[in-house]
Parts: C-alpha cells; sequence; structure tokens
C-alpha cells in the first residue's frame, strides 16, 4: 500500500515537474516571438526607409554649414535622399500700408543621391510664392519681378566632391557662402517671420550662382573656410527705381545666365569654444556680366552666434562697395543719372528659450530683433561725384515667440516696427503669424 503511494506520489510529482517545466518553455517561447514580429517591424520600416530615401533628419546635423534638411543626403544610410522644408505666413500692416497678405512663401523638396561615398549629387528644388502660373509667364516671372512673384527654380544643384576632412569640392550651382541665412536659410532655423533685411538686401539671401567652391575645416583648432569661384552679379539688370541693387541682381530663376565674367567668394568660421561661432566672408568680382567694364562688387559680412543654457545671440554686420557705379544703369529716386556706390546695415537678435530649464521636448523661445538697413549710403552722378547719402535707410525693431512642439516644427508669431530716416517716408508696424516645418 505505501508502495503505491509512493508511486503515485512520484508520477505527481513528475507530472507538476513537467508541467512546470512546459509552462516556462510556452512563456519563453512567448518573449521570442514577441522579439521576433517587434524585429520584423523594424526590418520592414528599415526596408521601406531603404526604398523610399525617407530617413528620419538628424535636426543637430549640419554639413559644411548648412541647414540639417540640406544637409540629409549626407548622412543618409540610403543612396537616395528625401527632403524638404515650408512656410506660410498672414502679415497684417498698418491702416495705408496695403491688405492683409497670406502667403505660402516657401514649399521645397531637397533631392540627394550617393552615386559612392566619395561622389554626392544635393539638389534643392523650390516653389516659392505658390509656385510658377499663367500670370506669371505672362508677366515675365522671375524670382525679382515685383508683378509676378511666383515661381519655381532649381536653387541649388551640385555634385560635391568628398576627399577629406580639410578639402573637399563642388561644382555646380551652389548656395554663396555669406552670412549666417543664407546656408540656412530653413524657417525653423531663424526666428522672424521674414529674413533679416540686411540678409535680404545687402547679402541676397537666398543667393545661388554656378561655379566651383572648396571647403573643410581644421577641427584641432576649429577653424572650417570656403573658398570658390562663382559668376559674377549682374547689376546692370537690377530693378530700377528702388536701393536694392545687389538684391535684384541674383541669378535668374530661369536657369539661363550669363557668366562671361566671375568672382571670387570665400569664408572663415572658428567654432573652437562651446556654444560658439565667429566668423566672416567676402564677395569679390566683376559688378556687371554686361558689355560695362572697369565695374567691380565688393561685398563682405563680419558675424557671430553664441548659445548657453537657453540663451542665443546673433548679430551680423555687412556692408558692400561698387567701385565705378556710374558705368552701371541704375535709378534711385526717379534720377536716371544716379547709382549706388555703398550700402551697409547690421543686425542684433537675442533669443531666450523660457522652456530651456525644465526637461520638456517642446521649446518657447521669446526674441527681440534689430535691424539696421542703409541700401544707398552713397549715391553718385554719371560723372561719379557724390549726389546723395542714406536715401532709404531704415530701422526696424521685431518681437516676437516661436512655439516649437517638435524640433522640426515652428509657430510663429512677430510684431515688426519699421522707421524710416527721412521725414517724407511713414513709418509702418506689421503683425505677422506664421508656419515652418523642415523633414
Amino acid at each position: 500500500m505505501k508502495k503505491t503511494i509512493l508511486s503515485f506520489g512520484a508520477m505527481a510529482f513528475l507530472s507538476s515537474a513537467v508541467f512546470a517545466n512546459t509552462n516556462s518553455e510556452i512563456a519563453q517561447l512567448k518573449e521570442k516571438l514577441a522579439d521576433l514580429e517587434s524585429n520584423q517591424q523594424v526590418l520592414i520600416d528599415e526596408t521601406s526607409s531603404l526604398k523610399t530615401g525617407f530617413d528620419t533628419v538628424d535636426i543637430s546635423f549640419s554639413h559644411n554649414g548648412m541647414g540639417p534638411a540640406a544637409s540629409k543626403v549626407y548622412s543618409s544610410k540610403t543612396p537616395l535622399s528625401i527632403g524638404g522644408y515650408g512656410d506660410i505666413y498672414v502679415k497684417s500692416p498698418d491702416k495705408g500700408q496695403g491688405k492683409a497678405k497670406a502667403d505660402v512663401n516657401h514649399f521645397v523638396a531637397y533631392i540627394g543621391y550617393k552615386f559612392s561615398d566619395n561622389i554626392i549629387l544635393n539638389t534643392e528644388l523650390e516653389f516659392e510664392h505658390g509656385g510658377s502660373n499663367a500670370e506669371a509667364a505672362a508677366n515675365g516671372g522671375g524670382k525679382n519681378n515685383s508683378a509676378a512673384e511666383g515661381y519655381a527654380i532649381a536653387e541649388f544643384m551640385y555634385l560635391d566632391f568628398l576627399i577629406s576632412k580639410i578639402f573637399n569640392f563642388e561644382i555646380g550651382k551652389t548656395l554663396i557662402p555669406m552670412g549666417l541665412i543664407n546656408l540656412r536659410h530653413e524657417p525653423v532655423l531663424f526666428n522672424t517671420i521674414h529674413k533679416p533685411l540686411v540678409e535680404l538686401f545687402i547679402i541676397p539671401s537666398t543667393w545661388s550662382a554656378t561655379g566651383i567652391n572648396t571647403y573643410g575645416s581644421f577641427d584641432n583648432i576649429g577653424i572650417s573656410y570656403n573658398a570658390g569661384i562663382t559668376q559674377a552679379l549682374e547689376l546692370n539688370n537690377a530693378d530700377n527705381g528702388t536701393p536694392t541693387q545687389i538684391e535684384n541682381s541674383v541669378a535668374s530663376p530661369t536657369g539661363k545666365t550669363n557668366i562671361a565674367k566671375v568672382a571670387f567668394v570665400g569664408r572663415l568660421d572658428y567654432r573652437g569654444v562651446n556654444g560658439l561661432l565667429a566668423g566672416a566672408s567676402i564677395y569679390y568680382g566683376d559688378a556687371t556680366q554686361g558689355s560695362v567694364r572697369g565695374s567691380f562688387a565688393m561685398i563682405y559680412d563680419i558675424h557671430a552666434v553664441y548659445e548657453l543654457s537657453g540663451f542665443k545671440v546673433k548679430a551680423l554686420y555687412s556692408a558692400s562697395s561698387i567701385s565705378n557705379p556710374e558705368n552701371i544703369a541704375s535709378k534711385i529716386d526717379s534720377n536716371p543719372n544716379s547709382s549706388i556706390k555703398n550700402s551697409n546695415g547690421y543686425y542684433v537678435n537675442l533669443e531666450y528659450d523660457v522652456l530651456a530649464s525644465f526637461e520638456m521636448t517642446q521649446k518657447l523661445p521669446l526674441f527681440i530683433q534689430y535691424d539696421h538697413l542703409n541700401p544707398a549710403a552713397t549715391v553718385v552722378d554719371k560723372f561719379g561725384a557724390t549726389t546723395g547719402t542714406n536715401i532709404g535707410e531704415t530701422t526696424t525693431t521685431t518681437v516676437g515667440v516661436n512655439y516649437f512642439p517638435q524640433d522640426q516644427v515652428t509657430l510663429k508669431l512677430d510684431y515688426a516696427m519699421t522707421n524710416f530716416a527721412t521725414a517724407s517716408k511713414i513709418d509702418y508696424n506689421t503683425l505677422s503669424v506664421a508656419l515652418g516645418f523642415l523633414f
């Protein structure tokens, strides 16, 4: 009897042990199955990215000073890279200064392709003010045609040959490496809704031209450089009647531009101190692509950015000088015999992110910007004699706030107060709201 009881007990123990082992194995199998399903989804996502080129943009990455979306192809895990940015705004000026205006300001696609690890195609295809249309075509279209602002353009398109950290070169239509905005013009990268006036009329952002540019960096001393030869400006084709000759002389968006004359462009930046960027850039070359000879343009800027614990300060000074400007067709204040000899301007931007001290993914920077523009500091007649100074001089103070629910998306609000140096001009204020994004 005792043997029978012991036998049943042993069988029960073995059964429970086997059952326990079975349950444990089942739990382990379920865990492995869950891991396999998770890995399968990751593989599906990665395969999808490989097919489409839609890598996630790294907001902190910059190649040769460009914005993160423009730099995307350089960090892409796939040969094909697709990115972009866009912004839309509504602005309402004071009464008497025009109607409130809504504008699909930019929609841009970056398309890049890696032929190899060392040969890279990078392009920016831009639709501005809603893109081109029949009215634009009828009025001549174009980037600077006030009668028809909408247009589509290849803002840049170049092949980049990566040689080493200290020397590389790009050939094609490239961004001119000047200022703080021209290389980094994606809307989440500057806090005002509209670009600073100095980087519109002195440095004509967004400014691109055909040529060759070399660049590199010396990380041990915190120095980076750009140096290149590019097509010269075409000041004799300026939009007459306004003191914005340089801004209206960038390459035509038709894609067909004169390149009989060239210019030199160079840039040096220092990043040897954490949070600091300080540098300067210069452009020097013929001032016209036409038959006019003996006129040269020099544009330069000095710039700096410093960031610390939610605070950021940006400052830039830029000036231009045109030799023998009397040779170039233009007119200022309806004077057919006047030409701009000198222009200058500067701005200072102070920003503080009120959410910086909290552990949050959102950002809420408040800012104030002071912008001083003197687009016709010296005006001469057809004999080269000075006939006027400081024509069109303005100061603009802008206060505002940005909200970043995510690093790639921003909502903007600002209030700009513009004052003219001459009593004949009427001061005005503008309230603007906007949204911007990059991907």
